[in-house]
């Protein structure tokens, strides 16, 4: 993956990490809310079942009790014995005696003449049944509960088995139904909605209807349900309250996340890690500009120039990279491409023109070691290429250390390569120890090209490397004057636009050819 791909990715991972903290922080309010919620309502629903569980068990602890005694003619000591059961057992109202379906007495009273009931309405399996009834006392309009074995049966306030208090944020109502005709029992709430009604028969647990949730609880062995419901409407105020738990922690951790990945960001986005991408990923290319023999104006070869191609489709200059490459250690790795696009470029044309060469820079370092040289060696013997046909050019800084460098340049010398000194000039106390370097090439910088009609340094340099023998190269050169001059002053070969700008390697090849159609002499190779 390249290094803009990874920006992009990365971009899009910091504005996840920034945003999504904090949405899942309202998210998690807004579950946390819900479930809260829920389980406030789930809770209550079950505790209400508990509370009936534990009410019908007095109720049948009651019953199997009075049964137990064998007075059963309603005297003062049968009445006596249905009082005491009835104060034992709290959820227990009053114990009744029953025969033939028709109510005798009560542990408060004898009827003069029995009351009927009516079938149960429900049976258990263990000879318990429950009605859903008005008692027979006087005057007393509120159904109420029995459950009963013969020949006893024990009275409950319906309210007993729901009179229990929500332990939370919100105003919950409960409602006990009978399964058996989905029949409504008791209810905290003055107003019970028929809601539930279809999804009880349907098996639901848990539904909601307009701004109401509600939550079934059913024992199919007692025959009964609770149903538990509460609006919806003041979770919004719990909703703030977690979102005031979870929001600081969702901004903690998008600022972490952001403050990580701008860190990324910014390693990535770092001019070396720009550079190694690309030259992990080829996007470095070369290009080149043709050398003529002054004399003859023949092509005589070309120097490798660097091009790195932004993602805008701009150059960015080698002026500017290079010295990166050189100050962050990446510079041989610079080299090394260049050495393998001119092969894989022109390996194949450099054999087919020996008279040809092509020059290529060398950084600092890579004049510290022979691994260029190594590297080189391989690529000449692949495509039967001769040392001569590629040259290096070395800046002055090149030389500075010649108690490292030298024995380093000889072998290269000695390999058959020839050594450009590159910008030669740039200094005056270049001329002092141009007599001391190892050199076969000299090239004239372009600023000294440029200011041929002022006085300057240029002849003097003319004039060393003649004395010394050493063959030049002019950079540079765009008008004809400047071609004339130099030719005049004994510079052999020189490069520039009036020759030819820097080329692709196809438009290179057709410009030799190109070049050669027009000349009538074979040109000759330098070095």
């Amino acid at each position: 993956m390249t290094t803009r791909k990874l920006i992009s990715l990365v971009s899009g991972v910091l504005i996840l990490a920034v945003l999504l903290p904090i949405l899942l922080s309202v998210y998690f309010a807004h579950r946390n809310a819900e479930a809260v919620f829920h389980e406030e309502l789930a809770e209550f629903a079950d505790h209400a079942m508990f509370r009936t569980g534990k009410v019908v068990e007095q109720a049948v602890a009651a019953i199997d009790e009075i049964n137990q005694v064998k007075d059963l003619t309603c005297s003062s000591a049968h009445a006596e014995a249905m009082h005491r059961v009835s104060l034992k057992y709290r959820y227990v109202q009053e114990v009744m005696f029953q025969e033939n379906n028709h109510i005798l007495c009560t542990s408060l009273e004898a009827f003069n003449q029995s009351k009927p009931i009516d079938e149960p309405d429900r049976i258990g399996p263990d000879g318990y049944s429950a009605w859903y009834t008005t008692p027979p006392t006087p005057g007393f309009k509120r159904k109420m509960v029995y459950i009963g074995k013969p020949p006893h049966l024990a009275l409950i306030d319906p309210m007993s088995f729901i009179d229990i208090l929500p332990f939370g944020k919100y105003t919950l109502n409960i409602a006990m139904v009978g399964l058996g005709k989905n029949q409504l029992i008791a209810s905290n709430s003055h107003y019970v909605p028929d809601d539930w009604r279809t999804p009880l028969t349907q098996g639901v647990d848990e539904f909601q209807s307009d701004d109401d949730f509600y939550i079934i609880r059913r024992d199919n062995e007692l025959g009964l349900a609770m149903i538990a419901w509460a609006s919806r409407e003041p979770m919004s105020r719990v909703w703030y309250e977690q979102l005031f738990i979870w929001l600081p922690i969702g901004l903690v951790i998008s600022l972490a996340a952001g403050a990580f990945l701008v860190s990324i960001l910014r390693r990535l986005l770092s001019p070396r890690n720009r550079l190694m991408d690309a030259i992990k990923n080829h996007e470095i290319s070369v290009v080149y500009q043709p050398i003529v023999h002054l004399q003859s104006g023949e092509s005589v070869g070309a120097e490798a120039l660097i091009r790195w191609q932004q993602a805008d489709g701009s150059m960015l200059n080698p002026d500017v990279f290079i010295p990166l490459a050189e100050q962050t250690g990446l510079v041989t790795q610079l080299t090394e491409q260049v050495i393998e696009h001119i092969f894989t470029e022109l390996g194949d044309w450099l054999n087919q023109h020996p008279d040809h060469h092509i020059s290529v820079n060398l950084g600092v370092s890579d004049v510290h070691s022979l691994h260029i040289l190594e590297v080189i060696h391989p690529y000449l013997a692949r495509y039967s290429v001769k040392p001569g046909q590629i040259a290096f050019e070395i800046t002055e800084r090149g030389f500075a250390d010649p108690k490292i460098t030298a024995p380093i340049i000889a072998q290269y010398r000695k390999a058959g390569h020839a050594i450009y000194i590159d910008d030669f000039g740039t200094g005056y106390s270049s001329l002092s120890y141009l007599q001391d370097l190892d050199v076969d090439i000299l090239k004239i910088d372009k600023s000294f090209v440029d200011a041929l009609e002022y006085k300057n340094v240029t002849p003097h340099i003319i004039e060393m490397a003649n004395a010394l023998g050493i063959l030049m190269v002019a950079e540079g050169i765009e008008t004809p004057r400047q071609a004339t001059w130099l030719r005049e002053q004994g510079v052999q070969y020189g490069q520039g636009w009036l020759f030819s700008k820097a080329l692709a390697k196809d438009d290179f090849i057709q410009w030799v050819a190109s070049d050669r159609a027009r000349r009538v002499k074979p040109s000759s190779s330098i070095g």
